[in-house]
């Protein structure tokens, strides 16, 4: 029972120092509104950027599914577990992303933590380089540790010093860099107009994951390579259909033809996980076409977003500066975060502390995340709650 007595001895030092997370279940499904076991507030956290997680187009489309393809697959892709449905899918995103045109394809995973997992190791042996942004995804920093390629880290979004990284890894067969599209806590934008051009300098590939882009960054919504005018010129991009693109679960790499049709014979979490569900495959596609047909989605999330971070700063909080709908409310104490979390969740609006470690430490934050669908009033009720919350604890 020893480790048991250590465990308790953690959970309880998380608590004193305000970084347990608690669960709060919605009683609803998800949406700009969601029910809770206190009441109906308005939900200002979750990755539901264009407000279609309970969208009736995704929904008659997943039922349809149910009644057409079944439950679930059962199965590996390579087994019986691939439907024509996937492959539609894929290629439907291939052209979606439009990364380089021909010669790309696109390859299905149940997370983007699984693709980025299954993707370093694949293509990339001991004789080659990872240099990678020291603000990466999680999932990101879990891949590269399994392939055996050497490692490289630069600070985030520094381009002298990935300059410098890519040049101590001079004697690599092939040099890799890789970047998250936004970074999900602070609502960055990695400049990859910037960091193509050095990649092009310095003959290395560039692999990007841009889940908190896909769906609504860029013209049309293609993501960050779209917006910077960079689609050709990227290599690798794995993204997650658990956001925008409908919320539900499932994930992606697209990348160069034979990248893929490589990954299809040797990346771990493909050939040992069980195929995208039928309902989500589906849904998946009618997302992709609702996108298109209704771009004045993107255009509310952009002016949402603009109108939500200048009414936040001038209210007096610190918000990093970006134009991304990730909103973060910068606090430093974990244990103010917590409280005035609280707060605000008491006043209608669904609000989470951030602090470490998802987080470093005394950057603690209260992350709002903006969507499409919220209106002016509540995006005025939940600033309200911010303020309101704030003279409460600062009483």
């Amino acid at each position: 029972m020893d480790i048991i007595e250590q465990i308790n001895g953690e959970l309880a030092q998380l608590r004193s120092d305000g970084l347990y997370k608690e669960e709060a279940p919605l009683t609803t499904a998800q949406s700009t509104h969601v029910g809770t076991l206190g009441g109906e507030v308005i939900n200002l956290c979750a990755n539901n950027y264009l407000g279609l997680a309970d969208s009736p187009v995704l929904i008659e489309a997943a039922k349809d599914a149910l009644d057409r393809w079944g439950f679930g697959m059962a199965s590996v892709r390579f087994i019986c577990g691939t439907q024509t449905q996937h492959k539609e899918l894929e290629s439907a995103l291939t052209s979606f992303l439009r990364l380089g045109a021909d010669g790309f394809d696109t390859i299905l995973y149940s997370s983007c933590f699984d693709a980025n997992g299954g993707l370093f190791e694949t293509l990339l042996g001991a004789e080659d380089a990872i240099i990678s942004d020291e603000l990466n995804h999680a999932s990101i920093i879990d891949g590269v540790r399994l392939s055996k390629a050497q490692r490289y880290r630069y600070h985030n979004r520094d381009l002298d010093d990935l300059r410098r990284q890519l040049e101590a890894a001079a004697g690599a067969r092939h040099r890799l860099i890789a970047t998250d599209g936004v970074f999900s806590m602070d609502g960055y934008v990695a400049p990859l107009d910037e960091i193509c051009a050095i990649a092009d300098e310095y003959d290395a590939l560039v692999m990007v994951d841009d889940s908190h882009a896909v769906g609504f960054m860029g013209a049309t919504g293609a993501g960050t390579p779209e917006l910077f005018g960079v689609t050709d010129r990227v290599d690798i991009l794995t993204g997650t259909l658990g956001k925008a693109l409908g919320g539900a679960s499932g994930g992606f790499t697209c990348a160069r033809a034979p990248m893929v049709e490589l990954l299809r014979q040797r990346s771990r979490p493909y050939l040992f996980s069980n195929s995208l569900a039928p309902s989500i495959t589906a849904a998946s596609m009618a997302v992709l076409d609702l996108i298109g047909s209704h771009p004045e989605l993107l255009d509310r999330l952009r002016e949402n977003t603009a109108y939500f971070r200048r009414r936040i700063v001038e209210e007096g909080f610190e918000v990093p500066k970006s134009d991304h709908p990730i909103v973060p409310v910068m606090l430093g104490d974990a244990v103010l975060a917590a409280k005035m979390a609280d707060a605000i969740l008491a006043r209608g609006v669904y609000v989470r502390a951030f602090s470490y470690p998802v987080v470093p430490k005394g950057k603690a934050r209260i992350r709002t995340q903006l969507s499409a669908t919220m209106t002016r009033d509540d995006l005025d009720t939940a600033i309200a709650a911010f303020v309101a919350a704030r003279d409460e604890v600062s009483a």
